[in-house]
């Protein structure tokens, strides 16, 4: 299952997702973490150092050895330079899958250990000031949408995006890329403004949006919530004193955090698995063409010098069980 983690800046957005990553972690899970927020906190948060953090290979960084990779022999792109953030793969692509070892992988993944098992770590790497509001900001998170296009995963699989803070993933069609987002409100005004323009974005993509009300402190927080987002409130997580002394760089053993946050933690797990039925391979196919021709036209085409619709191979549908021999295989 692919899975966002989204919310405003504060709202606790990367420590419930390195919560929730830590739980896959220990119910035996196959995950993927990617750190692809601004601020680049989600190391620190599953327990790495400081300087550990900063080690990192940045994504960002990698991009031309993740499209020469992805690219394989697909004849419909002619060049590793051709491609874009929403470049689809196509007969002939290599795609990424949660379990296995390839070069992207190694060139930009690292392995963490937690209590209770071991997760690979991605991260888009450090943003500067001269990113934020040009193309090379959203270029670095491209890596992670190229990435995610050409990624086939299956059940007890996660892939788990910590994501860029408000609504700035609808610049490209990355929104779409995930069976379940998980946008972390608080109980207020501002926590929840995030949450209505993320619905009337996905309203028309068939987006699975579920809130986590985060430092809820009694019913009349939830009671607010569910008026602000009705069914879309999926639990409410409370204060933890587990999650302060792991802020202070003193964590207890993840087994100790307390039981209503654990039982919090299943219910996201159980809701990212009912929606493993709802997975439609055709759409989500169809919506990376859509997204693909969109960013061709606006300004794929006019940067590479190519004709971008060209790469769409429309006799091909990512899914997960998709043959090996259907894509290049590395040497």
């Amino acid at each position: 299952m692919k899975i966002a983690f989204v919310g405003k800046g504060g709202s606790g957005k990367t420590t419930l997702s390195s919560l929730f990553i830590r739980h896959l972690a220990a119910n035996e899970a196959h995950v993927v973490a990617v750190d692809a927020d601004i601020n680049q906190h989600l190391g620190a948060a599953l327990g790495l150092t400081e300087d550990e953090a900063a080690a990192l290979p940045a994504m960002g960084a990698q991009l031309p050895l993740i499209k020469e990779y992805l690219r394989g022999s697909n004849p419909r792109i002619t060049s590793a330079a051709t491609m874009i953030k929403t470049t689809p793969p196509g007969e002939g692509s290599r795609l990424l899958r949660v379990r296995e070892d390839n070069p992207v992988y190694d060139a930009c993944a690292r392995t963490v250990r937690l209590d209770d098992g071991e997760i690979r770590l991605m991260a888009t790497g450090p943003f500067t000031e001269t990113d934020l509001g040009v193309a090379c900001y959203h270029s670095k998170v491209g890596a992670v949408e190229l990435c995610l296009n050409h990624l086939v995963d299956g059940q007890d699989e996660f892939v788990v995006v910590d994501m860029t803070a408000g609504s700035d993933s609808f610049a490209s069609g990355m929104f779409t890329r995930f069976d379940m987002t998980f946008l972390v409100a608080e109980p207020t005004r501002k926590g929840v403004s995030v949450y209505r323009q993320y619905k009337e974005y996905a309203r028309d993509f068939g987006v699975a949006l579920k809130v986590v009300g985060n430092k809820v402190q009694g019913e009349d927080d939830l009671d607010f919530l569910r008026s602000e987002v009705g069914d879309d409130l999926l639990v409410g997580v409370g204060q933890s004193d587990w999650v302060r002394t792991m802020e202070k760089g003193r964590p207890a053993p993840f087994e100790l955090l307390e039981a209503d946050n654990r039982m919090a933690l299943q219910a996201l797990q159980n809701a990212a698995e009912d929606s493993y039925e709802m997975r439609d391979w055709e759409r989500y196919t169809r919506q990376m063409v859509h997204f693909h021709l969109k960013n061709a036209e606006s300004w794929g085409n006019e940067k590479t010098g190519a004709d971008l619709a060209a790469q769409v191979d429309p006799a091909f549908v990512l899914h997960e069980h998709l043959s090996e021999s259907s894509t290049t295989q590395p040497a």
